[in-house]
């Protein structure tokens, strides 16, 4: 038989003594209102005095009231986020005798503090990686609250990237997925799979467009340094800038400030390391280009194999999961580990391996 009460971990009724013995507390009893006057306990009754009328409410109407208040206070603070103290997070996946339930993607999301780590240079582009694999595949699958994170994690990060120019092709890739995600379904699929009202994901979709003409209409201030420059550098410095490089996008972005450094990045041998670096000689005999000459374009090499295999991730900074403890945390913020020596049970986390660590 379904619960249709209260909460069972609710106090309960109140209970007053009397003359007659213990009778159950009842605002509008006749029999008890001299005692309730002395009780003068405003937790249970709220007098409000207007002109004339009087209107009295009981707990259970002060307790509606106030979770409708702090409701629609979240929903117009577009800025209310979840905080907790510890930055970390145990990872279970089913109930055990000393705990109950399982750890969710939204939960963890909620706990591990991606607002502030944004403004680590370091674990940026790990952040917007993550977010980008969420719009991809796991955005149904976050709560309410974790969403609500989610969309004001996105909304610092552009205000950053127009702050600070840094790194904006990132932000569009991840909009522009997150843009197509969004619109298959609200189209297609519909409120059957969306957490909250249609219309709030409609106002949604229509701030991440504004977001995209904002990043579209971004114009790149120029620096004055009247000291060394980088087009001062010698080319073999300049050469072996272009050869630390791990993406290609971000070569041929280099390549456009002066035609020395583009002439660099047209450098065979440098597709060809990079090419070396992200996918396996088996994997270069099935997609073989060849230029007009009969060389190898390993240019062109490197954009075909990257659209078939997945290439090689590199951050500053990641998550770093404990083997002893299960617990996923920030490494320089640590974590309560028992084991005698944390430092061989930490295994670094891809923002993809931190999707599948909750995948059920």
């Amino acid at each position: 038989m379904p619960f249709l009460g209260q909460d069972w971990r609710s106090p309960g009724w109140r209970w007053v003594k009397t003359e007659d013995g213990w009778k159950r507390f009842e605002p509008f009893s006749p029999a008890l209102e001299n005692k309730n006057n002395q009780l003068n306990d405003i937790s249970h009754t709220v007098i409000l005095t207007g002109d004339e009328d009087e209107e009295i409410y009981t707990t259970e109407d002060c307790e509606l009231a106030a979770k409708k208040r702090k409701k629609d206070h979240c929903r117009n603070n577009t800025n209310s986020q979840c905080f907790y103290r510890e930055n970390w997070i145990y990872v279970h996946k089913e109930s055990t005798r000393e705990r109950h339930g399982y750890c969710t993607l939204g939960e963890a999301f909620n706990r591990l503090d991606f607002s502030s780590a944004i403004q680590d240079i370091r674990r940026f582009n790990y952040v917007v990686k993550l977010l980008q694999l969420i719009a991809k595949s796991q955005l149904t699958s976050l709560s309410g609250a974790a969403q609500k994170n989610y969309f004001n994690i996105l909304d610092k990060i552009v205000r950053k990237v127009m702050e600070d120019q840094y790194n904006p092709r990132l932000i569009k890739d991840l909009l522009q997925d997150l843009s197509s995600t969004l619109c298959i379904l609200i189209r297609g699929v519909g409120k059957s799979v969306l957490v909250g009202n249609i219309n709030i994901w409609m106002c949604r979709l229509e701030t991440i467009l504004l977001w995209q003409q904002q990043l579209k209409n971004l114009q790149m201030n120029k620096q004055v340094n009247n000291g060394l420059t980088l087009s001062d550098l010698p080319l073999h410095m300049l050469s072996n800038i272009l050869h630390r490089f791990s993406d290609g996008w971000d070569i041929i972005t280099l390549g456009q400030v002066t035609p020395t450094l583009y002439m660099l990045s047209e450098d065979r041998q440098l597709w060809k390391k990079l090419c070396q670096y992200h996918f396996a000689e088996k994997q270069f005999c099935r997609h073989l280009i060849l230029s007009e000459k009969g060389h190898i374009d390993w240019k062109l090499m490197y954009f075909a194999l990257q659209k078939c295999y997945p290439i090689k991730e590199q951050y500053g900074d990641t998550l770093h999961f404990c083997r002893h403890c299960s617990i996923l945390f920030w490494k320089d913020g640590g974590h309560p580990c028992t084991a005698s020596d944390p430092n061989t049970c930490l295994m670094p986390v891809s923002p993809q391996h931190f999707i599948d660590l909750f995948k059920f």
